[in-house]
């Protein structure tokens, strides 16, 4: 595997380029790790590579700490990818045998929640690729690049750096599409890089039906989910109009009532934005033990700073999350205490 030169800009430096090359070829038993709650990027970057990874011969698992959202499970590979919490001795074994393991978009080690100790104390060689603000250093190779708009695009600008995008194939490419896709709203946010469209054009090439990725994705509902976020948008969102803010929040109990399942939420916090004066968008979904908190804007509001100030997250300029680890009441009170010093 020789780095070499694309029309695609390279990414990583040389450095990084000649030890993640070494790591590959040596490597026999890997790993793919990837962030609690996964999402079209985590799963589509991990597939990918996986796939790629499997080319070259080499014995691959992924893993993942929950459950995947039933809309990205139309991707091949999907079915194989193991759940942490559902065989977590096998999943300990798995991971101690491996020698070299890859964290997949995310940026420190508790974002793997219930894996956290057993990745740590793997003495496998560890390689980061992520695209979030302040990597933490549990990795021996950190390839970090926050200016990237998903971990999926990074990873094929780095698979086409090391000359190994040829082994990428249809599903390989439907995978990194449905990432992208997925951390850019439909490409309508973070978007305005011009790799971005060099990329789904060679993905198209490679077979992809990008309209049909996006109706299985973004347009295929069932009657509880289409009920669930209308009673979100009709009931629960409050607008702070002076702010130009929009809040949803949902109960455990209210998405009970509705069976919810992962991924019936996805996109709505996207949805007060077309509003006229509302510039931010903040939705809180209780979870077991804590809220997960996802946080949209435009223009020059940044929300990665509310997400990492206030809920142990991050995230980019227009788009990012955080876990709030107390009662639904108190993360919407926290935001609105605090809301003067974020939002003018």
């Amino acid at each position: 595997m020789d780095c070499k030169e694309s029309k695609l800009k390279d990414i990583i430096s040389s450095q990084e380029c000649k030890t993640l090359t070494e790591a590959i070829a040596r490597s026999k038993n890997v790993v793919i790790v990837a962030h609690t709650a996964p999402d079209g990027d985590a799963i589509g970057s991990s597939l990918a590579l996986g796939g790629v990874l499997k080319s070259l011969k080499k014995r691959v698992t992924l893993i993942m700490p929950d459950a995947l959202p039933k809309s990205i499970t139309f991707l091949k590979g999907a079915e194989e990818i193991k759940i942490y919490k559902n065989a977590v001795e096998e999943c300990n074994s798995i991971i101690s045998f491996a020698d070299t393991i890859f964290c997949l978009d995310f940026n420190e080690s508790k974002r793997v929640d219930l894996m956290q100790d057993v990745l740590l104390s793997s003495s496998a060689y560890k390689v980061m690729i992520d695209h979030h603000i302040y990597p933490s250093d549990f990795c021996d190779l950190v390839i970090s690049y926050p200016e990237i708009s998903s971990t999926s695009l990074l990873v094929y600008k780095i698979l086409n750096q090391l000359n190994l995008t040829k082994y990428v194939d249809k599903s390989g490419a439907e995978a990194v599409y449905t990432g992208m896709m997925t951390d850019t709203g439909n490409f309508s946010y973070n978007s305005n890089d011009a790799d971005i469209y060099v990329v789904i054009s060679e993905l198209l090439q490679k077979g992809i039906n990008k309209d049909e990725i996006y109706r299985i994705v973004c347009n295929t509902s069932t009657l509880d989910k289409l009920r669930l976020n209308s009673y979100a948008i009709s009931e629960k969102m409050e607008i702070i109009s002076n702010k130009g803010v929009a809040i949803i929040n949902l109960s455990r109990k209210e998405l009970n009532h509705y069976s919810y399942q992962k991924g019936d939420t996805e996109g709505l916090v996207n949805v007060p934005l077309g509003i006229e004066g509302v510039n931010v968008s903040i939705f809180f979904r209780e979870e077991s033990g804590y809220v997960k908190v996802s946080l949209r804007s435009v223009g020059d509001y940044a929300v990665n700073t509310i997400a990492s100030e206030l809920y142990n997250g991050g995230g980019h300029k227009n788009a990012a999350g955080g876990e709030f680890f107390g009662t639904m009441s108190d993360a919407v009170k926290i935001f609105k205490e605090n809301i003067e010093n974020y939002i003018k």
